[in-house]
């Protein structure tokens, strides 16, 4: 059926579409996620902290290897780094606390030693990857917590471009690499954020097979974009499609892609 629930629609742009007319207190809470870029000075407290690691470590974890870590910062000198490491984002000085989420390969490596075992398999790409997806897996699941307690956040792909000074800065190990931060705070009111349209189902959804019949799902995207860049006052050129072509255009669009490779390797990362 077509979805006239209003949380579906804010979600897909106010764009007719079929989804299923169900909701729960969680998809609720899920639909109306927002990146939150204002925050007021009020502290995370500890226990706040401690739950949003908790639900963390809830996430799946590839054979339960757990090749993640998070370091929490809330010393104003060592935001007031990191923003500047991510391109000067002042919502990353902002926010009262600042997670950076890492790919850890090292306690692995520490195990497999105090063993006596070999740790050769860690210099493969495919266990970078498993602590890149366990890193985010367990992130979201930490972003759902927040959310739940009445807390915002936002992610800064930002720290991978200037991945040695972070690594410096947090003390990381070697096979540890920052693979996002996160902003977590309280929102101010006064500069509130909004819910962001997301691509129609029809994109993303493919049943049996790929279908790359997605034209006219992104056309309306586009559409809903154009209408959350006018409320939102934001002078973007041109539509959704054309500044994510920009976006792609080559890898001097890519932020921090010269330093990427290289402090994977100084981080002790093989990639094999």
């Amino acid at each position: 059926m077509t979805t006239h629930h209003p949380l579906y629609e804010t979600r897909y742009g106010g764009v007719e579409q079929t989804v299923p007319d169900v909701t729960t207190t969680l998809i609720d809470q899920l639909l109306t996620h927002r990146s939150v870029r204002a925050f007021r000075p009020d502290p995370v407290s500890d226990a706040q902290l401690g739950a949003m690691i908790a639900a963390a470590q809830s996430a799946a974890s590839s054979s339960n290897l757990q090749v993640w870590s998070v370091v929490a910062v809330r010393d104003p000198a060592k935001r007031d780094q990191l923003a500047e490491f991510a391109g000067n984002q002042a919502h990353v000085r902002q926010a009262p606390l600042q997670l950076v989420w890492l790919a850890d390969l090292s306690r692995l490596e520490r195990i497999a030693a105090a063993e006596g075992r070999s740790s050769e398999a860690l210099d493969y790409t495919e266990m970078f990857l498993v602590g890149v997806i366990d890193a985010a897996l367990a992130a979201q699941n930490a972003v759902a917590a927040a959310e739940s307690m009445g807390l915002s956040t936002v992610y800064i792909g930002g720290m991978r471009n200037r991945p040695e000074d972070v690594a410096r800065v947090l003390d990381l190990p070697p096979k540890t690499f920052a693979v996002f931060g996160m902003c977590v705070g309280h929102e101010d009111a006064a500069r509130p954020a909004s819910v962001k349209p997301r691509l129609p189902q029809s994109a993303v959804l493919h049943h049996e097979r790929y279908s790359t019949d997605q034209a006219a799902a992104i056309a309306d995207y586009n559409t809903a974009m154009a209408r959350f860049y006018e409320g939102q006052q934001m002078d973007v050129k041109g539509t959704w499609s054309i500044h994510s072509a920009k976006r792609i255009a080559g890898p001097e669009t890519l932020s921090g892609r010269d330093r990427l490779v290289e402090a994977l390797k100084h981080r002790g990362f093989a990639l094999k």
